[in-house]
């Protein structure tokens, strides 16, 4: 690739037309950057289907359908195994003596607030405001049968709270934040190891082998797994955007309307991705914390304030007791395995969709902390942020539908989308069109963040690990994710977002895999370089140690009277 943009450089330049210094410079780092497998097979794959959109597009709906299904079939079980494994190991890593553990040997490059900010923000920020207002009232209309509790019932409220702040705390974080320490660790800590995403898995691969095939194969899912989460979140986020304007002003513009909304999107991130970490994602994620955080008090404020109190309670309650059950309930015995397939592996698939990108962003900005100080921010900090917002929001329209204060009664049959709950949230509150634009600022600007991070990352994992890849590189990829989200959102059409959730576990469940070999990868590395936790230095895992006791080896030994 590089070898054919010379000699059209050279082929130019003998016709007199030379280009100028600063294009040549763009270009040629542009290719000259670029990791070409990834690049070439990343691009093809998700090019790949754009282009069958245009020419098949129920082709394309059907194949997702059948992937889909498929994948639910085989893997359901294994994204929750895995995912509560790679909790209980990041809480390990907080009390343990691994925390300790330094990325890195320099100082951090932001301050915590800053870094906090915006890993909350480039990991699943937009999710938790597109999904805050919706969530609970599914779960209140039916409850996990796992409760064995009636729908639409007083007693059904906490445990539609508890189950939400299950799906949106710890275990969501922890998938981003396993892959950020990994990432993170070995990029930093060893010489000649690139900040990509298969150096998660350094000791199973080998150092000298990350440019080989295996690690090839890696980075090029954590491409296509990137591309179809955040085209996901892009997707949600366009269509509570479009319904909203259609909701409260009759703004209908159709497939056109879809569009413009998502180049509109496409454009913003892309320029606020160009103006990079410090300039653009850094500031605006701390615009969108501080938004977030004025949304979320006001309407505690508004909303059943002591009610929402007590609710809190008794949901982080039941949530903390019930952790374990929750996350590995399957439905087996209860005929709940569809249920637990459209709640809880959904989110897990998405989280891991997104767990690629996250956690890139994660180690890039997380160089110079301890391991410690990652998982906690990871999965405590951002957890603490995200608790009070589905209580308070989640829990004031949970209530709202129950004393009849306001109507969600067509999104939870299905018949409106889970995108205008914000919006039949906010009509019942005073200085409704308030609350609703600013809802759309945040839900827009929490998105922004999260793509042009997203982008960044897919642009590194291209280029071989490059910290700050090239303009021509992030635009691309920018373009290409807009315009994946723009067909997913098409293909789901009057049916809803049934083609985003389908793409979702396609790109993420297998991912799922890559995750657990990471949390492998650091344990090997953690319990060989700074000692065993469980285990004793000189216990063999298997076979025999070869050495003999002493009495063995001398007969004359005798036991010490005291032994007895």
């Amino acid at each position: 690739m590089v070898e054919r943009y010379r000699t059209v450089r050279l082929s130019l330049e003998r016709r007199g037309e030379t280009m100028s210094a600063d294009e040549q410079g763009t270009i040629e780092r542009f290719f000259d950057e670029l990791d070409p497998v990834v690049f070439a097979f990343g691009a093809l794959l998700t090019v790949g289907v754009i282009v069958a959109f245009f020419v098949d597009r129920s082709f394309v709906a059907g194949g997702i359908d059948t992937v889909h299904d498929e994948m639910l079939s085989y893997f359901s079980w294994a994204l929750l195994v895995i995912v509560f494994l790679v909790v209980l190991f990041l809480l390990f890593l907080i009390v343990g003596p691994w925390g300790k553990i330094k990325l890195g040997d320099s100082d951090p490059e932001y301050s915590f607030l800053s870094f906090f900010a915006m890993l909350y923000s480039a990991g699943f920020a937009a999710g938790v405001v597109f999904w805050g207002p919706t969530e609970g009232l599914f779960y209140y209309d039916t409850p996990n049968p796992m409760f064995g509790t009636e729908g639409g019932t007083a007693e059904a409220i906490p445990l539609a709270v508890q189950q939400t702040l299950f799906h949106w705390a710890l275990p969501q974080l922890a998938v981003f934040t396993i892959m950020g320490i990994a990432i993170g660790y070995f990029a930093y800590n060893y010489d000649g190891v690139p900040l990509r995403v298969s150096s998660a898995l350094t000791p199973i691969l080998g150092k000298e082998n990350l440019d080989g095939p295996a690690a090839k194969v890696i980075d090029i899912l954590a491409v296509f797994a990137t591309i179809g989460g955040v085209a996901t979140s892009l997707g949600f986020i366009g269509s509570q955007f479009v319904t909203g304007l259609d909701y409260q002003w009759g703004l209908n513009f159709g497939d056109t309307g879809i569009l413009l909304v998502v180049t509109t999107m496409t454009i913003l991130f892309t320029i606020s991705m160009v103006l990079g970490i410090d300039k653009g994602i850094r500031r605006l994620s701390n615009f969108n914390m501080g938004l977030f955080v004025v949304i979320m008090l006001a309407t505690f404020i508004v909303g059943p304030t002591m009610f929402l109190m007590l609710l809190g309670s008794q949901a982080l309650g039941g949530m903390i007791s019930d952790f374990v059950s929750m996350s590995l309930y399957t439905g087996a015995a209860e005929g709940g395995t569809g249920w637990v397939e459209d709640w809880t592996v959904f989110y897990w698939a998405w989280a891991l969709s997104w767990s690629p990108f996250a956690g890139l962003f994660i180690a890039r900005i997380s160089k110079g902390r301890t391991v410690r100080e990652v998982a906690f921010t990871g999965i405590v900090a951002t957890s603490a942020a995200t608790v009070p917002w589905f209580t308070f929001v989640g829990g004031t329209a949970v209530f709202y539908q129950h004393e009849g204060i306001a109507d969600f009664s067509e999104v939870m049959a299905f018949e409106a989308g889970a995108e205008v709950s914000g919006f039949i949230l906010f009509d019942a509150f005073p200085l409704g069109s308030v609350f609703m634009i600013a809802f759309l600022v945040l839900v827009t600007t929490f998105f922004i963040t999260s793509a042009d991070s997203s982008t960044l990352a897919v642009s590194m994992m291209t280029t071989g690990g490059k910290a700050k890849p090239s303009n021509i590189n992030r635009v691309f990829w920018g373009v290409v994710l807009g315009l994946t989200a723009a067909i997913l959102m098409i293909l789901g059409g009057e049916g809803g977002a049934g083609a985003l959730e389908q793409a979702v576990v396609i790109t993420g469940a297998p991912f799922a895999f890559v995750c657990l070999l990471a949390l492998l990868s650091l344990a090997k590395d953690f319990s060989g370089t700074y000692g065993r936790v469980l285990l004793q230095e000189q216990t063999v895992i298997f076979g025999s140690s070869g050495v003999t006791s002493e009495s063995e080896e001398d007969p004359s030994v005798t036991a010490d009277p005291g032994d007895d």
